[in-house]
């Protein structure tokens, strides 16, 4: 059976920041091809540099960009808010990260150039930053979003979810495992067997709140109850539902369902 969801960590910067490093492990990786390509182009006047320098200088400042721009992310999780607003979500991690970053860049390249800090050089950081920092957040926002879930509400049981009313005459009555899109129809994986029905995934997860579940794959919505056993085996997460079905585990979603206690 699925374990217990763990306690929520103390929301402090450093936690943040240490589970930024833990988890993030993409992230650092697209800083790291970032700055080799930054520096083979030689952007924003790097070329000027040494090539070695200019790697070097790349190297820090992406690196440096994305730990603080990983833990601030992993702050802004908290931020309920803008869950359902991805992009209003992207703008705000940007403007978040532009700040913090941009005084970075101005002390990584006074030092390396020696050259003084004043506030013209700052300025003149700022509009770059800001490009960075946004295609940056844009990539690893990507990478890094959580599956969609849907929660169990005291009153399901009066009034289900309208997603149920849907299902062939002969399921309505089943306990819902899972939700699997198969070209334009939805399999539904039931506890009296599966059938299909004509509907994009999407919608019908905006009609499965109620029930407790989360989408862990492209084509796959899960229901917790449905789940018999969590596996991680070579690199690879699946679910087995109560049927016996193996439900595959995108790598995008498994952090997120691991902290949620699915595994």
């Amino acid at each position: 059976m699925p374990a217990q969801a763990r306690p929520a960590e103390p929301r402090t910067f450093a936690a943040h920041l240490a589970a930024a490093c833990r988890n993030h492990w993409r992230s650092f990786l697209v800083a790291v091809i970032a700055a080799v390509f930054m520096s083979a182009i030689g952007a924003f006047d790097s070329r000027l540099q040494p090539p070695v320098q200019r790697l070097f200088f790349w190297l820090v400042l992406l690196m440096g960009g994305t730990v603080l721009g990983s833990a601030i992310m992993s702050f802004a999780r908290g931020l309920s808010v803008l869950d359902d607003r991805p992009w209003l979500r992207g703008a705000t991690l940007t403007l978040l990260i532009w700040g913090p970053a941009t005084v970075m860049v101005w002390m990584v390249i006074a030092f390396m150039r020696f050259a003084p800090l004043n506030l013209a050089s700052l300025l003149a950081n700022a509009g770059p930053v800001l490009v960075v920092s946004a295609a940056m957040t844009m990539i690893n926002y990507l990478a890094d979003r959580d599956p969609r879930a849907t929660h169990a509400t005291e009153d399901a049981a009066a009034s289900p979810p309208p997603f149920l009313a849907r299902a062939p005459a002969r399921l309505r009555r089943a306990e819902l495992y899972a939700v699997e899109a198969e070209d334009h129809y939805l399999r539904l994986h039931t506890s009296e067997g599966s059938d299909l029905i004509l509907m994009r995934l999407s919608d019908a997860m905006d009609e499965l709140e109620g029930i407790e579940g989360a989408q862990t794959h492209r084509s796959w919505w899960v229901a917790r109850g449905g789940v018999d056993e969590a596996r991680r085996a070579d690199g690879r997460a699946t679910l087995r539902l109560k049927s016996g079905a193996e439900v595959p585990v995108s790598r995008t979603y498994v952090r997120a369902l691991r902290q949620a206690g699915w595994f």
